[in-house]
């Protein structure tokens, strides 16, 4: 019997998964979301923090137990397979990849598909992303077309889906795939089909083109995945045909190509319905947070005195919101002797692969970034992160201080926050106090919701500067 079957569970509440009992595995109380009885842009979305959680229901995501064949694999063997694999991994507490069908230890329901569907070993990104994926690890999975995505988180999503309670009446799905095109979305959703019939798991396809009717039927009946494009999700979410109350399992398929076909601010609204993670905000205790409250005409020259101040060869991680703005800010510095470069979304891979080659090699200690890097970037001894431009949200500058302080090792995160960053002041008072951070009088008196000083202040007690640190070579 697979591990994933060991699971004691009330059968009048859990899915039949021709087994009386079930898995171990973490609990959570973490993705779910808010509804609501207007249409609101997404940069007004309430924050997770003022969400009522109470009646939410628990989840479990953790099931993955390794193998003994993975277990005995010598860090030496993991690395000649993932060579030989031509796997490249970064993040922290990887796990090792398998090697077969039988180390992943799936369910004998989704091993008798494997074996309809003549498959004998897996693919690269299923040797990895398995693991990752059983694990409830958030994962970026980069792979060609054809390389065996689409199951690399189908299957660990079929299995995700038979270890929650069935829907209520009411409820959304459990698993949400967001795809760029139609033609996309009905592809993944024949592989769900194919694969999740043996646990009699429903799913549908919603997508713009086509009469609302059949689609809102299916969603109404009750699906636990849900396979949509943003546009006609967003339509759906808006008439209230469904909610996102019950998504614990979420997918961006072919992201870039998204943010390429200018899908950001659909994606941005939907997952803004989305809670993922501990509504609880809180950073890391190792990191020191300083917040400026400056005007939008004083950043560089606070960032260049800044940098005067604190640049001693460390590496210096900048972020800004928009391409744009990383791109002149990084020329700026430039011009101005400072050894920066520049990452984010409309870099080729290579060209974003050799800036992180220089950034860890401190050849250019200072790298300045969009959000791209603010999830699963991961250089030891990051010293500093500076945020230029405070992020969307709450959540996203968690993340980004969280480049440095990492291993255990200390890391300071300075932010400059305008008035039109205001509306987060609140939240990010909590945040510091939590963190046993001083908070300033100005940033204070914009949590009650006074206006700034014109007289704005500035970082103090920052430690040796760096005699010419403008003249690097």
């Amino acid at each position: 019997m697979s591990r994933y079957d060991s699971r004691s569970a009330d059968p009048s509440s859990y899915r039949d998964r021709r087994s009386d009992s079930g898995f171990g595995g973490a609990s959570s109380y973490g993705s779910s979301v808010r509804t609501s009885s207007s249409k609101r842009d997404y940069d007004g979305a309430e924050s997770p923090r003022k969400l009522d959680l109470d009646g939410l229901t628990p989840f479990e995501k953790n099931f993955y137990v390794e193998s003994p064949s993975v277990a005995a694999m010598s860090e030496r063997e993991v690395e000649e397979y993932r060579q030989q694999r031509e796997i490249t991994v970064e993040g922290r507490d990887v796990p090792k990849p398998v090697k077969s069908f039988r180390d992943v230890g799936f369910p004998d329901y989704v091993m008798q598909e494997i074996s309809k569907a003549g498959f004998f070993e897996p693919t690269p990104i299923q040797a990895q992303g398995w693991p990752m994926a059983l694990k409830g690890r958030d994962l970026i999975g980069i792979a060609e077309t054809g390389s065996g995505k689409t199951l690399a988180y189908l299957l660990p999503a079929i299995v995700h889906v038979n270890a929650q309670p069935f829907l209520a009446p009411g409820d959304g799905p459990i698993v949400l795939v967001l795809a760029p095109t139609r033609e996309l979305a009905v592809q993944i959703q024949q592989e769900s089909t194919k694969f999740g019939a043996s646990s009699k798991i429903k799913s549908t396809c919603i997508y713009g083109g086509v009469p609302k009717g059949p689609q809102v039927r299916d969603l109404q009946k009750g699906v636990e995945i849900v396979i949509a494009t943003p546009g006609r999700l967003i339509d759906m979410l808006e008439s209230h045909n469904t909610n996102l109350r019950r998504v614990t399992y979420l997918v961006l398929d072919e992201a870039d190509r998204m943010l390429d076909m200018g899908f950001e601010p659909q994606i941005k609204k939907i997952l803004s319905q989305v809670i993922i993670g501990s509504p609880d905000l809180k950073a890391n205790h190792a990191i020191r947070q300083h917040v400026d409250i400056v005007s939008e005409s004083q950043k560089y020259n606070k960032l260049v005195k800044l940098l005067e101040d604190i640049m001693d060869g460390s590496r210096i991680l900048i972020f800004m919101d928009t391409k744009k703005g990383c791109d002149q800010i990084t020329r700026q510095l430039r011009m101005d002797g400072w050894p920066a470069l520049s990452i984010h979304g409309d870099k080729s891979q290579a060209e974003r692969d050799w800036v992180l080659s220089e950034f860890k090699a401190g050849k250019s200690p200072i790298m300045t970034a969009t959000d791209v890097a603010a999830r699963g970037l991961d250089v030891k001894d990051v010293k500093y992160v500076i945020n230029y431009d405070f992020p969307g949200s709450l959540e996203d500058y968690v993340h980004r201080i969280g480049r440095t302080g990492r291993a255990g090792a200390k890391g300071t995160a300075y932010t400059f926050f305008t008035a039109a960053n205001a509306r987060f002041a609140k939240e990010l008072i909590t945040i510091l106090e939590e963190a046993g951070q001083k908070v300033s009088p100005e940033l204070a008196a914009m949590g009650r919701g006074a206006p700034p000083s014109s007289g704005h202040g500035g970082f103090r007690d920052r430690g040796r500067g760096y005699g010419g640190g403008r003249h690097w070579t």
